[in-house]
């Protein structure tokens, strides 16, 4: 099993994150790794912490000379932040004469749409940022640490992974729009918001700032989509085995989702069968029968069944307003304007780079399951073997052997 856990709070010493199941021999480029904590604090839209932080990932253990030993991976983010936020959130029981920075006074109206008010209920706190410390999407930078570990297992057996906004507030792409994983991946890194329509994007960057004109926050939706997955990853068997599953609790699990589609989605439920369901049409180059759409998403029965694996989040507003919502003061309990803290206007691009990673770890825990291994080596046998039999099964139908079995349509070439 892949694993991961990570601890810190948005303006403590360090995010740390602890990745547990990632096989030897693994080559880790660290470059790769800092560059998608890059990627996951752009995008229009972002708030002034994005000017204070530049994230990068120390790893302390579970790798040697470059590669992985087979041993629980830590890594360490560590926050610019800090020095400014140490008379207010020191561990010690009394602030150290060295604290730096300025005490901040105790949070106690609690923000309408955040874990807030739920938390400190929960956890019984008084003061409101023993909660908002933790359950800040500054998490997610340990998140994209751990899910590029889980992206560079995969890209050794030619799988990749792009995202694309498609949805910011009511903007949108036109209706019934396929942007294809090419597309895609060639969007500019430093396109605003990372959209694959020019015209689209220009028109989301002024809803945004109409947004922060009048106070207020926008939400919007994004497509994650993996290109070169095998058939036969997850499993019908069982519920918590089923992929499609999976890949939502993964993306549910981002700050602020509050809806997962898988394919078309929704549109699913307004269509005839008819026009939903892919069709299967014998094979030519790949040997595997191949599917002229892929409504589905990839996936069938909670299985991968060759096609790209397309997945996508829609993103509520974030829930601190310039101009705040009623509330109320919890040391009061009469009506006050909810607090406001540090925030963005719209984060729908930095959390799209947050479900590719997320996305990345599921597929990657999903593909250990299928071919593991102890060594990178051993992974690699098993998952030959198993192109072997796919080759065979074909050949033997009077079907032409794939060129490279177990991924559809030939190598996708370089990660």
């Amino acid at each position: 099993m892949l694993r991961f856990l990570t601890a810190g709070e948005s303006h403590g010493q360090a995010l740390v994150v602890t990745v547990d199941g990632m096989p030897a021999g693994l080559q880790i480029d660290i470059d790769a790794l800092n560059e998608q904590l890059r990627r996951r604090q752009g995008g229009y839209g972002r708030g002034r912490r994005m000017t204070i932080e530049t994230d990068r990932a120390e790893i302390l253990t579970g790798v040697r000379r470059g590669r992985t030993t087979g041993a629980p991976i830590a890594l360490l983010i560590r926050n610019r932040d800090w020095i400014n936020w140490q008379q207010t959130m020191y561990v010690e029981a009394e602030a150290p004469e060295d604290a730096s920075g300025v005490r901040r006074a105790e949070v106690t109206r609690p923000r309408p749409g955040h874990a807030d008010l739920a938390g400190a209920i929960k956890y019984g706190h008084d003061d409101i940022r023993d909660v908002l410390e933790r359950a800040s999407a500054r998490e997610t930078a340990g998140r994209v640490a751990a899910g590029s570990l889980a992206r560079q297992l995969l890209a050794r057996f030619g799988v990749r992974i792009a995202s694309h906004v498609s949805v910011v507030g009511d903007v949108m792409l036109r209706e019934n729009r396929t942007v294809s994983f090419a597309q895609a991946q060639a969007i500019p890194e430093d396109a605003p918001l990372r959209c694959a329509d020019d015209d689209v994007q220009q028109r989301m960057v002024a809803a945004i700032d109409k947004a922060r004109d009048a106070g207020d926050t926008l939400g919007g939706a994004f497509e994650v989509i993996a290109t070169g997955i095998p058939p036969g990853l997850g499993s019908y068997v069982q519920w918590d085995r089923k992929l499609d599953g999976r890949l939502g609790q993964a993306l549910m699990c981002i700050h602020a989702i509050k809806a997962v589609g898988i394919g078309i989605g929704p549109e699913a439920a307004m269509r005839p069968g008819s026009r939903v369901h892919d069709e299967i049409l014998p094979g030519t180059d790949a040997g595997v029968p191949v599917r002229p759409t892929n409504n589905a998403g990839g996936l069938e029965g909670g299985v991968t069944n060759g096609e790209d694996v397309r997945v996508v989040g829609f993103m509520k507003p974030i829930s601190t307003l310039m101009k705040p919502l009623r509330s109320i003061d919890l040391t009061t309990m009469s009506e006050a304007p909810a607090a406001i803290e540090r925030s963005d206007v719209c984060a729908v691009p930095a959390a799209a780079v947050v479900g590719e990673a997320m996305v990345a770890f599921v597929l990657a825990d999903a593909f250990l399951e299928k071919f593991g291994g102890d060594s990178i080596e051993e992974i690699e046998r098993h998952y030959e073997a198993t192109a072997e039999q796919v080759r065979r099964r074909f050949a033997a139908r009077g079907t032409p052997p794939p060129h490279r079995a177990g991924v559809r349509g030939g190598d996708p070439g370089p990660a």
